[in-house]
């Protein structure tokens, strides 16, 4: 019953990880970039959530300001540090990102101060049982959340002309430009979709621990990339997959090992994905030509 119980805590943080994940997974698909102030942006939007919740806003509200914000966030970010070394060596993004992570850091201690906030309660907590088994309803909710947001995200990258456009500059950004799709706005909708599926996993995150810190995106955010690696990154699925495994994984070494082993089985995983299968769980090996 113990086993079943932590797979169901799994469930909710691995939910959490799948969602972040989504927003790494969808960047590096379009322009090859690891957008490492990804968890920094989802601590924004937990601020955004806390502020907007504080303010006696309905839920509706809270999720929708926080989302809203945290796209335009990703949008200037993408605009400012990322659109001038479009053209640049791929190390100099990265180190642009990681940049960015800093700086978005020490804003949020500048503006929020240091000491970690508490999350109002905006989804009251109603446990169900079930024999022994204690599910909490925001167990449930993030998880229904996280399923639906992939599904709209897939039917939107299928279906669409925005999602097609995107799907050709991740293909070949030229082509996809002789073909009349303006790859600068569509690279932009990327990082604004991206940053709000960020910000969703920052209010599910600050929900489940209910606080908000300025630190509170580093070890999630590095959290998401691993399963959006094991996944298979730039792959949606892959990135739910991932995300989930991940949960469950983190939830079973704290239950069954020890809290100070947990994370350190979490980024062995990513050695050990990078070693054996580079590519992720759904990743496939492309030749480059030379």
């Amino acid at each position: 019953m113990l086993f079943i119980q932590q797979m169901i805590n799994g469930l909710q943080i691995g939910s959490i990880y799948a969602v972040i994940a989504l927003g790494y997974t969808m960047v590096y698909g379009i322009i090859k970039l690891i957008n490492f102030a990804h968890g920094e942006v989802m601590m924004m939007g937990a601020y955004f959530a806390f502020l907007a919740a504080t303010a006696g806003m309905p839920i509706w509200a809270v999720f929708l300001i926080s989302m809203v914000g945290s796209a335009v966030m990703g949008m200037v970010i993408e605009r400012v540090a990322y659109k001038p070394l479009r053209e640049a060596p791929r190390i100099s993004a990265l180190i642009t990102a990681i940049g960015m992570s800093l700086f978005l850091q020490n804003l949020a201690l500048v503006v929020f101060k240091a000491d970690p906030k508490v999350m109002p309660r905006i989804i009251p907590s109603n446990p169900i049982m079930i024999g022994s088994l204690q599910i909490s309803n925001i167990t449930i909710i993030t998880f229904i959340i996280s399923v639906v947001f992939m599904i709209l995200l897939t039917l939107f990258i299928s279906k669409t002309k925005p999602g097609k456009a995107m799907r050709a500059v991740s293909e070949d950004k030229e082509a996809a430009t002789l073909m009349g799709i303006n790859a600068n706005s569509t690279i932009t909708l990327t990082f604004a979709i991206g940053s709000a599926l960020a910000s969703l996993g920052g209010i599910l995150y600050a929900l489940a621990y209910t606080q908000v810190a300025p630190t509170m995106g580093v070890l999630p955010g590095l959290k998401a990339f691993v399963a959006a690696v094991l996944g298979g990154i730039g792959i949606i699925p892959g990135a739910m997959i991932g995300g989930f495994i991940l949960g469950f994984v983190e939830t079973l070494a704290k239950a069954y090992i020890s809290g100070r082993w947990a994370d350190a089985i979490v980024f062995g995983i990513l050695i050990l994905v990078l070693s054996v299968k580079p590519t992720g769980i759904l990743g496939k090996n492309v030749r480059e030509k030379v």
